[in-house]
């Protein structure tokens, strides 16, 4: 066993005291403290090409990367074995802590202030108490996870020889929001993969873990990650004035039924291999209306979060835009109903609806209006596009959702619609199955490390299929089909403009992944916390064994 909790600690305090907020100069400046540490190592002063700081590509926001390298003197194979040890330097903002902000990232001072708090949750006071946990901001997502990584990489460069294979490291920016770290580190690893003869044969990730439930004491191990797609919707209505509602069609009426439709809905949760996904939620409801008029909106804008374990992105449109029609129906139902108790009660003359359920794919509208229009529609919303990247207030979502827009005015029908589309980047879900010897290898040896680790441990090690959050392990695997990647790039309205990733660097990777991460509390929110024998003791000697018992069965 590693004694490695000291260490540990020492190297999580010192990134933790790095505020390096996602989009801001904090990223940048852990970057450069990370890569002047590495490069003080004595391994790295003899090898000054194993580590390097590169900047995101296609990226607003000046960050980078830090990778770094360990081959192991027994490494003798052409192509050579070699393990990726992944995790983000970035965190989120701090605003939460309120009053205790400028000790969000100082533990020691932070967790004096919090037990003089007159704290009501016992589970917060307890561990607050207890000497066992740590509070501060990144302590659990992830930097804790992150010095781990930095733990095994030190003890391997000075102890090569131990090593069977190649470990490399990368300690990526950006995977709070946008992951322009991990998918610009892609260009990195494919380019050692070529200079060096590496062989990747698995990753292991460092994410945080928790409680599934209350009074849930186990320790989860994840095999694959969950996949995660952003469906938004463009609907629009019948325009009228206030004082003649029954004359025009409300798209937030439409907008509403659509979400009660969706949000929190069983059947659209998606089963795989007896684990299943949380059900989609709304995080955006709104009409596009500029400014405050006696006129109900010409259209309205929703999106959902959307996770999947085993349904592609194509599956997922298919799914939705079914749930679209049925409320869609519903809607209209409503509507003539509530019209026509409006007439009885006030002995206007009742008017059968015209108005039908009409459901499109951002993909069936555009090739509709292409197929109409021709040259000139192609050639409009190109410079609509560009003229559309020069305002740099708009994220990808309000991106796409104002090309929607445009392109709908290119539609001779008017009446009533939802356009579905993808409008964010998508996080590709990664199975884990043993479906080939790569993945046959990575689970074994994942099992075999628990079994060992298990006994002198006094919670349960539970290892199950899909790490349930957003991560940037989705970025080196593919578990999706080429017919799967094309229904996202397709239905993406702003695809090849302001969002783009290159899938094809993935599966140039293709490596199955793991996560072994810090174990804790409430990431993201003021008391982010971290327990402190699993995290510092039990995570960095679990992922030693996944690596050496890995590389064995090279």
């Amino acid at each position: 066993m590693l004694h490695c909790r000291e260490e540990v600690l020492f190297l999580t305090k010192q990134l933790v005291n790095i505020e390096s907020i996602v989009n801001t100069s904090g990223e940048k400046e852990i970057a450069q403290a990370l890569y002047t540490l590495l490069s003080s190592y004595p391994y790295f002063k003899e090898n000054p090409t194993h580590i390097k700081m590169t900047k995101t590509i296609d990226d607003d926001q000046e960050r980078y990367n830090v990778l770094a390298f360990v081959k192991g003197t027994k490494a003798s194979q052409q192509q050579e074995p070699t393990i990726i040890l992944m995790g983000h330097m970035d965190t989120v903002g701090i605003d939460d802590f309120n009053h205790l902000a400028d000790k969000a990232i100082h533990p020691d001072e932070l967790l004096a202030e919090i037990k003089k708090e007159n704290l009501h949750d016992e589970c917060i006071k307890e561990h607050a108490h207890s000497g066992e946990w740590m509070f501060g901001r990144g302590v659990l997502d992830m930097k804790s996870g992150l010095a781990s990584h930095l733990y095994l990489l030190k003890y391997y460069s000075e102890n090569p020889d131990q090593l069977l294979g190649n470990l490399v490291i990368v300690a990526e920016c950006d995977e709070e929001d946008g992951s322009h770290g991990i998918l610009s580190a892609l260009k990195d690893l494919i380019a050692w993969k070529e200079e060096h003869g590496f062989n990747y044969i698995g990753a292991i990730n460092a994410d945080f873990v928790s409680p599934r439930y209350e009074g849930d004491e186990n320790r989860y191990i994840y095999k694959g990650t969950v996949g995660k797609l952003l469906p938004s919707f463009f609907i629009t209505g019948a325009e009228t004035h206030v004082g003649s509602c029954f004359e025009g069609l409300d798209p937030n009426f439409l907008a509403a039924e659509l979400t009660r439709q969706i949000n929190y809905n069983p059947a659209l949760c998606n089963e795989a291999f007896g684990e299943i996904t949380v059900p989609p939620v709304s995080l955006k409801q709104t009409d596009l209306k500029p400014s405050y008029t006696v006129q109900t909106a010409l259209s309205a804008y929703v999106y959902y979060n959307f996770f999947i374990h085993s349904w592609t992105p194509k599956e997922v449109l298919e799914k939705l835009k079914a749930e679209a029609h049925i409320a869609f129906e519903n809607s209209l139902k409503l509507y003539r109903d509530r019209y026509k108790t409006y007439c009885e009660i006030s002995g206007e003359p009742f008017k059968e609806l015209t108005w039908v359920p009409r459901v499109y794919t951002y993909e069936e509208m555009n090739k509709q209006l292409i197929e109409a229009h021709g040259l000139s529609y192609v050639e409009h919303m190109t410079n609509f596009k560009e003229q559309l990247l020069l305002d740099q207030s708009l994220d990808t979502r309000m991106f796409a959702a104002r090309v929607v827009e445009e392109a709908w005015k290119w539609m001779e029908d008017k009446r009533p619609a939802m356009i579905l589309f993808y409008s964010s980047l998508y996080s590709p879900r990664i199975e884990l199955s043993g479906k080939n010897d790569a993945e046959l290898n990575l689970i074994t040896a994942l099992d075999d490390a628990v079994s060992e680790i298990q006994p002198s441990y006094q919670h349960p090690i539970v290892v199950r299929n899909f790490f349930p959050y957003i991560s940037d392990m989705s970025f080196v695997a593919l578990s999706d089909d080429p017919a799967g990647i094309e229904a996202v790039t397709s239905n993406n309205p702003g695809w090849g403009s302001k969002h783009y990733v290159n899938y094809q660097d993935i599966r140039e990777i293709n490596v199955p992944v793991i996560n072994i991460g810090p174990y804790g509390f409430d990431a993201h929110k003021k008391y982010e916390r971290m327990e402190l024998t699993y995290s510092l003791d039990v995570v960095p000697n679990l992922t030693n064994l996944v690596i050496q018992k890995l590389l064995s069965q090279q």
